[in-house]
């Protein structure tokens, strides 16, 4: 998720259009999934619902509310009065900061494995140890791209003034500004980076490269924890049959993520191949909902240097593992 995070002002105004419409009459379930149809971490919700797996859980998902992730996921959610979101985990926590009664229920993707830093084939730059003054993208302030870019400099031994940050805008923008000689080094996300990867050289891989670091978390209202519990809980099985579906036949999920995503079947088949297969320190890409706390930990920390987090976390106050199946309800440590 790749947003800034969300002003006091319209966290509140969008809290209170969740409690109105919460007030009025029920509608058609719908689910708020950031980036659904561009970045991978919305790729298992186009398996469940061609495969069934919603209705298996007897529910009807109506539609997938989508948006260029961040602060934008979270206000669809809470202006619409959607039971169930899935949002970059600092965006979650800067709204709670901010007032917003909101509760991470479950951890839907792990790692950052999506990521790749590229630069052009005839690129001087061959490893993150050359990123010494170089022009790297990243998409938005306060963005995951930009704390990453921080922490990838970190990880060289180089300072974040070492080398200059750029905004892009969004990552197809990002390959833009790499063509016209804007940034020298671009983060390409799945399924962008299966697209172009026989146009550039990866010099840095975050799989191989950073810790575990969770990227989506799901999320709900205190309001909608309590209207629409059992909606929740059939929503994060479904997922997870999903995720289980993804790793066993990775080439016929891919096909359903083509659809969705609108996207070459062979770069989908390419996407969903590399994150199945994707393990970072033996932590897998997708989750399937159970919380891994030193993941998230990890997150709010790169949040914390963009300035996108301030304070203190109370992790135990913001999450509740009760919509979880109860043999993933225990957190990981």
């Amino acid at each position: 998720m790749h947003r800034r995070s969300l002003g006091r002002t319209t966290i509140a105004a969008a809290f209170a259009a969740m409690l109105l419409g919460a007030a009025g009459t029920a509608r058609a379930e719908q689910i708020a999934v950031g980036n659904f149809g561009v970045s991978a971490n919305g790729m298992p919700y186009a398996v469940a619902v061609e495969k069934g797996f919603f209705k298996a859980e007897g529910i009807d998902v109506s539609g997938i509310i989508t948006s260029a992730g961040g602060g934008t996921s979270l206000r669809n959610m809470l202006a619409g009065g959607v039971p169930y979101g899935e949002v970059n985990p600092g965006v979650v926590v800067a709204a709670i900061q901010q007032g917003a009664d909101l509760k991470i229920i479950s951890d839907n993707v792990l790692t950052v494995a999506e990521f790749v830093w590229a630069v052009k084939p005839d690129s001087p730059i061959k490893s993150i140890k050359d990123l010494k003054g170089a022009k790297i993208g990243y998409t938005n302030p306060r963005s995951t791209s930009q704390g990453l870019a921080m922490l990838l400099l970190t990880q060289a031994g180089l300072q974040p003034t070492d080398a200059e940050l750029v905004r892009t805008g969004g990552f197809g923008e990002g390959v833009a500004a790499l063509d016209t000689g804007l940034i020298t080094v671009a983060p390409l996300a799945e399924p962008l980076w299966s697209k172009f990867k026989d146009k550039y050289r990866a010099v840095a891989v975050a799989s191989e490269i950073l810790p575990p670091l969770d990227n989506v978390v799901g999320v709900t209202t205190a309001n909608m924890a309590a209207e629409k519990g059992n909606f929740i809980r059939a929503v994060i099985r479904a997922r997870r049959k999903a995720v289980e579906f993804m790793h066993q036949n990775p080439d016929e999920a891919s096909v359903m993520v083509a659809k969705h995503y609108n996207i070459d079947p062979e770069v989908a088949k390419s996407a969903v191949r590399f994150l199945t297969q994707s393990k970072t320190n033996g932590i897998p890409y997708w989750g399937s909902g159970q919380i891994h706390l030193a993941g998230l930990k990890r997150m709010i920390e790169v949040q914390r240097m963009v300035g996108a987090i301030k304070g203190d976390v109370d992790y135990k106050a913001i999450i509740d593992t009760q919509f979880l199946p109860e043999d993933i309800r225990a957190i990981i440590e």
